[in-house]
Order: C-alpha cells, then structure tokens, then sequence
C-alpha cells in the first residue's frame, strides 16, 4: 500500500532517505515525501486508495505509516478527530494515547514524539517493517532490500507481537510484548450458531475491504478463492479473477482445470496468464532477489503470485484479494489432521505466517502497485475461528468443514464447496518447472535457487542436543539456503528433564567443531517449566552475540516442546523453524540413512531395548529390529532412545569414540557415558 523510512544520527541521512524512497518506489507512486527531523529524516512513498493525503503527516507528533484501518471513519466520530483518511485517524489516534489494539486493520508505521520513535505492525504481520540498531545509528524500512542497499548490517524484521521504541537522546531500543493468546478455549455453543456467527464474520470481514473502484482476486478454484469469488459475485461488486500456471503440452495444470469450472459455473470473468518453462527463469531473476529468499516452496508459490498480479496490474486494478489465512484459521493442512490440538496448531501456523508468506505477497504484490487484503485475517474472525471446536474444522479427514459448509448454504454446488485442491505451487506445475530446470543444470532445487540470491535466507541458531533430530533439522535448513550461525545447547542437570535431552549432551563441543560453529551452552536445573526461564538466557545470549534471526527445533511430534520453544522465541522477536514437525517416523530414519548420517543409541528406556542397543550404529538391518519391536516409534520419538550422531554431510571431521562405558537402570533403561572421544579425519 505504501513504503516508510526513517533513518536517524547518520549524517547523510537525507541522501540515504532519498535513495531508500527510489528502491521503494513500487510500494506507492501517487506521492513521495520527505520530512527533516533535528536528528533524523523519515520519508513515505503514497499509494492512495483512500483519499490523496501525502506523508509524513505532522501534528502533535510526526506519522509516517503504511496503513489500512477499516474503523477509521467509526474512530474519528467516536473521538471527534477532523480526518481525511485512516492515515490521518492513526495520528491523531497516536497524539491521543489510544490503544492500537483499538484499531481493526492492517498496519505497520513509525511514530515520532518526544524525542522517541515508536515502530508498530499489525498483530499478524501483514504490513512488514524491518530496522536495523547500529553503534549510534537506527534506520527503519518496509523493505529489508531498502536497508540492504544503504550498506545496514544485521537486519532485522520487527515481530509483530511487539512495539519497539527507539530514545532519539539515549540511542537506546526497548521492546513492550503485545497479547496474543496462544491458549484458547473452545466455544461451547451449537454447531449450527456457531456457524451461523462465523458467517456473519467471514461477510464482515469481506466487506470492510471492499475498495469503491475495480479490484482483482487472485483465484485457483480452491475453496478459499472460490467462497471469495461467491461473495463478490452475490453481492454484484466490479471484480476479475486471475490465475496464472505453467504452459503445458498435455493435460492442463489442476489449477487452471479447477478455475475454469468454478468460473464457468459462477459467471465469473477470469483472465488466465500461461508461460512456458523457457520464460521462467527471467522471472526468477526479478521475483527471488524481490522475495530476498530463495526457499523453494516461497519461490513456488512466489511464481504464481507474481503473474496473477501482473494481469491484476495491466487491469488496472489497485487492490487483489487473496484467500491466504483461511488454511490457518480454518485448519487446511494435513498437519492439523495429524496435531493433538488442531486449534493450538492452528495459533502456531498463525505466528510464523509473517516470515513464511505474509512478507512474500507483500513485496510481490506492491511491485505491481497493487494492495493486498487478506479477508481470512481479519483479526476479529481469526480470534473466533480459533475457538471454534477442532471437530468442526476437521470431519471425516476432510480439512477447513466449516468453511466448506457455510459455502454450500451460500449456494455453491457441493462438488466445489467441498472439492480437495493441491498447494498452489504443484497445482500452477511451477514447483515442477523448477525442477526440471535445475535438473537441467544438475543441481536441486534449492542450488539452483541460490544462484538468484546468493546470499542466506535467514541467520539461523540450531537448538542442538547432539541427536539425530536436531542434527536433521540443521541440516535440512542448510539445504533450503538458510544460514546456521551458531549452536545452543541445553545443559541440564535433570536427567528426566521435560524439554531437553541429556544422554551424550557432552559431545556437542566436538560436534561444533566438526561443524565448524560456535556453540553457546546454558546449564538449567531442569526443574519443569522454570528450565524455559534458561532456555530464553541462551536465546537471547545467541541473538545479542550472533545476531541470530530464527531458531531450528528439532521437535517432531512433542508438542509440549515445540509451543514453548514457540512462545519464547516469539516474545524475544525470533522466527522459528521446526523443519521435521509430523514428518512420518520410518521416513525421518531412512532419509537419515540415505543423506549419510551415522548415529548411535546413547540411551534406552522401553521395553524391548537392552543394554546391547546402546553404542549401536543404526542400519537399515537396525531399522528393521526396532520396527518389530512392538509399541515402540521407530526414531524414538515416544522417549524409547535417544541418539548421538557420529557423522553427517555438516561435519568436516567425524566422532571416535575411544572410552565408553554402559550404565544400566533396568534390564531395559541406561544410557552410554562416553569418558573420552576426538574428531578424526574422514
């Protein structure tokens, strides 16, 4: 919608502001404005749907913001504020000491008033906003690029659970942690009111963005763009839907085939972008440096985004929809099928959605001067979504029933209400086009990437125990272009501590060297839930050091491990990464055996699981006893062992080890105490 910067105590400030405005130009070509502060300079570039009101604004205190409120009319006659738009609303709302909790839209801003500069988003990250405190300087942007090309290091995106608040004087930053409620009881009521109120806020939550102009819909046929296109056409609104797959010589992509039908049986005007494998690549040049990523899933769904948007844009359309959320209110993915808690998955989904796509679909759609609304986060109906009973949301292995339900009673045909889609990346066949041509070059998908963003994704630090699992996850990080920065491991004294692995936790030193990373060690008592308390010091002491960006959990089914990793590194302002999460037990260990990873038991406690297992370096033929053994999960993760890895492709040098000996609890609980061990050639 619109592009912000500030930059403050750097004494080409002007000149810096002046070429951040030029790299964000696409945000917002209606206007440009510059404004000189006595220590600072900030500066905003328009993208007008609203009334043409240019930035930074200036009263009490001085706003530069990329915003969109839907109550700003409701706000300004509540407390009687003379505004033109919801950008004027926000500052008078500011040099009101009001609540933006109050305020119902999607925003990211920076607000300057005594001396202090305050930086919000909107609670689920919608709006992006990037800053960067270094030595004496701060400096803020939309885009992380913007900060990039001034020559800023250690960048870093604002979580949107927090406000941040810089002291033009001290050159100090704070943090205040915003509410966000991760525990959520269900609602109790019927299922027939429930759906009848979650209906009434789907149509609110569409309604409030409706623009007074021509809009777009990006559309795939899914039940989400499908029940948008209904809304639109039932209640007459200007609007076309666009789609956009990969040219092929057989069957058309599943996208398009769905897209079509809906389209045709709903009267919906739908304008169709096809390219053909040989053009891609020049978008690849354009979109992943864009995107500042170069995971191939992003850059999947990135493709089919881009040239949708490219339709939208010739259209002349300023705003797209775009049904992104409903999978996560609504519990869309096969890992809400698999979760003991589908509505905490679905709060867990929730938070990483600014890292993982909300960033994405706003660069992408601003470089087409387009404005994003997303009606399925509206934050009104997600909090009520989340509380809505998980067997209403999952019924028969069928995802996101309630949904589907309320788009039958709407009128749409059950065929489509109720129709299974593919993600968007396979049903465009861009995630294969990729493939096909990184085959061509002999790399993967992910080397193949890199070459369009060199640099890493996202500066990791890897929750490291010395087993398998958190050993994979870093691994598979790696693959996917992500930076490992550093190790953190957890020293505890309670050998049946609920969080952290003990056996052979004395071996990451060596691991870290072989790995080449500096380790960070953090000793707990192991006393449950206080142990949380030292796992945020070692968080924290890793981001201050090495100004690590997300965190890699090994966690794969331990739900108790993953949510609490979650929560804190969400209030310390860190993404997090669980790359194994529900991935299937038997396949975890033969991928393990297959990317060159030799690891041994180095503990036991399930019945079955004798002193012999212990120091044993795991097969296919090892694989194959502790499937036959019964009640056990083939990769231990019921608690039945635990791992320590010898070797694997991140190890320079590989594990000996030269004493150990065997401490058995019971004929079928004891773990290896190794007394000496060293790193050998491979």
């Amino acid at each position: 919608m619109c592009g912000i910067v500030g930059i403050f105590h750097h004494e080409q400030a002007k000149k810096q502001i002046e070429t951040a405005l030029a790299i964000l130009k696409n945000r917002g070509k209606d206007a440009s404005k510059i404004l000189e502060l006595s220590q600072g300079v900030i500066g905003h570039t328009l993208h007008a749907v609203v009334n043409h009101v240019p930035q930074p604004l200036q009263a009490k205190g001085m706003l530069t913001a990329n915003c969109e409120i839907y109550n700003w009319k409701e706000l300004a006659k509540k407390h009687n504020f003379n505004a033109e738009n919801d950008a004027e609303l926000l500052l008078q709302f500011l040099d009101n000491n009001q609540n933006i909790e109050k305020l119902d839209g999607v925003f990211a801003f920076a607000y300057i008033r005594d001396n202090i500069v305050t930086l919000a988003r909107d609670l689920f990250g919608v709006k992006p906003l990037w800053f960067v405190h270094n030595r004496d300087q701060f400096a803020f942007a939309s885009e992380k690029k913007a900060l990039e090309k001034l020559g800023y290091l250690d960048i870093q995106e604002l979580n949107p659970r927090s406000i941040l608040t810089y002291n033009i004087n001290t050159k100090e930053i704070t943090f205040k942690n915003r509410t966000f409620v991760t525990y959520l009881p269900e609602h109790q009521e019927s299922y027939e009111t429930l759906k009848k109120q979650t209906e009434e806020l789907l149509d609110a939550a569409i309604e409030k963005r409706i623009p007074h102009q021509k809009f777009g819909l990006l559309f795939s046929g899914g039940i989400d763009s499908t029940f948008l296109a209904k809304h639109f056409k039932d209640k007459g609104y200007d609007f076309t839907c666009y789609t956009a797959v990969l040219e092929t010589e057989n069957k058309d992509p599943s996208d398009l085939i769905a897209a079509q039908e809906v389209a045709k049986e709903l009267g919906l005007n739908l304008k169709i972008k096809k390219i053909r494998i040989e053009e891609i690549k020049p978008y690849l040049e354009k979109i992943v440096p864009l995107i500042e990523d170069s995971n191939v899933v992003k850059v999947g769904v990135a493709l089919t985004f881009y040239l949708a948007c490219e339709l939208a844009k010739e259209d002349g359309c300023k705003v797209i929809f775009s049904g992104l959320g409903s999978e996560e209110i609504f519990a869309g993915y096969d890992r809400h099928k698999k979760s003991a808690n589908i509505n905490q998955e679905c709060v867990s989904g929730l938070l990483k959605m600014y890292e993982r796509d909300l960033y994405r679909d706003d660069v992408l759609t601003m470089d087409q001067n387009l404005e994003l609304r997303l009606p399925f986060l509206d934050r009104t109906l997600a909090e009520f979504s989340l509380k809505i009973p998980e067997e209403y949301k999952i019924k028969n292995e069928l995802t996101k029933f309630i949904l589907r339900d309320i788009a039958q009673s709407k009128g749409l045909s059950q065929e489509f209400s109720f129709r299974k889609k593919t993600a968007a990346q396979y049903g465009s066949k861009f995630d294969y086009a990729l493939g096909k041509l990184a085959k061509q070059e002999h790399k993967s998908k992910s080397a193949y990437l890199k070459q369009f963003y060199p640099t890493h994704n996202v500066k990791l630090g890897v929750l490291f125990s010395s087993g398998k699992d958190s050993c994979y996850s870093a691994f598979i990080m790696k693959q996917q272009n992500y930076e490992l920065t550093c190790l953190i491991t957890m020293k505890s004294k309670n050998p049946d501590s609920y969080m952290f692995q003990t056996a052979s936790v004395n071996m990451v030193e060596l691991q870290a060297e072989a790995m080449g990373l500096p380790l960070i060690q953090q000793e707990t008592d192991g006393e449950k839930e206080k142990e949380l308390l030292d796992l945020e010091l070692a968080l924290q002491n890793a981001k201050d050091t090495y100004k690590i960006e997300g965190v890699v959990s090994g966690a794969v089914f331990s739900t108790y491990q993953r949510d609490r990793i979650e929560k804190i590194c969400d209030k310390l302002g860190l993404k997090i990464f669980s790359p194994l999460w529900h991935k299937d037990p038997a396949q975890e260990m033969k991928e393990l055996l297959q990317q060159g990873f030799t690891f041994v038991l180095s503990a036991v406690a399930a019945e079955g699981l004798d002193k012999f297992w212990l120091n044993t370096i795991v097969t296919e033929d090892t694989l194959i006893k502790l499937n036959n053994i019964k009640g056990i999960m083939v990769n231990g993760e019921g608690g039945e062992f635990e791992s320590l890895v010898l070797d694997c492709p991140l190890f320079s040098k590989k594990v000996e080890l030269l004493d150990t000996e065997i401490v058995m609890d019971s004929s079928c609980s004891g773990r290896l105490i190794i007394n000496k061990a060293r790193l050998i050639n491979k």
